[in-house]
């Protein structure tokens, strides 16, 4: 496995050459490094024309570069082709582009579970209200894992149009058994949708192994780009979906009564594309595959085992999910009962320039469920270090004794 040169790193990403700043919301978004920054601008000073469109020098560079990039997400996640890469501004739109595009009607079944992001539940009920749809919710076990034996028997229960889970959990790292609940989606016959916001940028995901129908992520989670993400769709699926946004770029001809929609992806990227966003994720994966992904996960994992058990002997912390850190990837969300989380986050920041994330994590419902005020929630990557995270230890536990 690879090791993480912290030397070579920290001269790629300017905020780690800051020692009163500690990055610890990777959840959030990642930070980026030069190489995409300057591929970005590479863009906007050496070709900043319209791919696709005009026929100039400058235009056929343009989406040659993009072109490019579109082949390197589809080989980092297994894709058979790059027409099965359907650029997009985030996970968000993804997911409502699946939703909007599926023409679901009346009757139809969509799963997901109880610890969706806001991202993968407010679609279905607007659906509910607008066409009448059933959404079927899984609940999960009491350590906030995956509940196998609960999802197969709602598949029973349900004929489903559709299954749509995160991959990871925002909210305490938690992954599915991914491979074992697309294998069961599809033995009754739904479609499966898998949010990879927070799985994709931390360890492998192949949707090629796993087959998968559509996978959703964020280039801001990964490296990239704001404003620029991915909706991986297999292509004879992509083929029979509707557009959901059309105009521009999305037909080959048009009259005033009729047109003829392109092929995939193009009949689903329509108006000007965000060119710079996407060839600065091109960008932003090469970076990744640099540093390995096999080595990101053990570096979240060490960073992890390290916190939780540090934190775990202050009084009345209550971490979310199970307690193996193995569980949860590089996130440790907690609270204490009786001690503003918002506050806590604000006196890591102001004290010791520790930047985590506090609140709900737009998954309000699940919140609600629990009626949990809100955590705490610290989200590593690969550029944190141990020193690092012994150092939060000691200003939680100075903030802790504070308040």
């Amino acid at each position: 496995m690879k090791q993480i040169n912290y030397i070579d790193i920290k001269k790629d990403f300017s905020l780690l050459g800051n020692p009163n700043l500690h990055y610890f919301d990777n959840a959030c978004q990642t930070l980026r490094p030069r190489q995409v920054i300057e591929a970005m601008t590479k863009y906007y000073e050496d070709y900043p024309a319209c791919g696709g469109r005009s026929m100039h020098r400058l235009a056929a560079q343009v989406t040659k570069q993009c072109e490019e990039a579109r082949q390197i997400i589809a080989s980092f996640i297994g894709a058979k082709r790059k027409e099965e890469i359907v650029f997009t501004r985030n996970t968000t739109e993804g997911i409502n582009l699946v939703a909007n595009s599926l023409n679901l009607k009346a009757g139809d079944v969509v799963l997901t579970t109880d610890k969706e992001h806001n991202s993968n539940l407010i679609p279905w009920q607007m659906f509910v209200k607008k066409l009448g749809i059933i959404h079927v919710i899984v609940p999960s076990k009491p350590d906030n894992t995956f509940d196998l034996e609960a999802y197969t028997q709602l598949l029973e229960k349900h004929s489903a149009k559709l299954v749509s889970m995160a991959m990871t959990s925002n909210l305490d790292g938690v992954s599915i058994p991914a491979d074992k609940v697309v294998k069961l989606a599809h033995q009754h016959k739904a479609l499966m949708l898998l949010d990879g916001a927070q799985a994709v940028p931390h360890h492998s995901v192949n949707v090629g192994k796993l087959d998968v129908d559509f996978l959703a992520f964020s280039g801001h989670k990964m490296l990239g780009p704001s404003g620029i993400g991915v909706l991986y769709g297999k292509f004879h699926l992509l083929e029979e979906l509707s557009p959901f946004l059309v105009g521009g770029d999305t037909v080959s001809s048009s009259t005033y009564t009729t047109q003829e929609f392109l092929p995939p992806p193009e009949k689903f990227e329509a108006g000007l594309q965000d060119y710079a966003g996407i060839i600065g994720l091109g960008e932003a994966v090469n970076y990744l595959n640099r540093v390995g992904l096999s080595a990101i996960e053990a570096q979240e994992l060490e960073l992890n085992t390290y916190l939780t058990e540090a934190i775990s002997s202050i009084d009345g912390l209550k971490i979310l999910g199970p307690e193996d850190p193995k569980t949860r990837s590089g996130i440790v969300s907690f609270y204490i009962p009786g001690k503003d989380h918002h506050q806590i986050a604000l006196m890591l920041d102001e004290s010791a320039g520790f930047l985590v994330r506090s609140g709900q994590h737009c998954v309000h419902s699940w919140f609600a469920l629990k009626q949990i005020p809100g955590t705490v929630r610290v989200s590593f990557y690969f550029y944190n270090t141990l020193e690092e995270a012994e150092a939060f230890v000691h200003s939680l536990k100075k903030v802790v004794s504070i308040l």
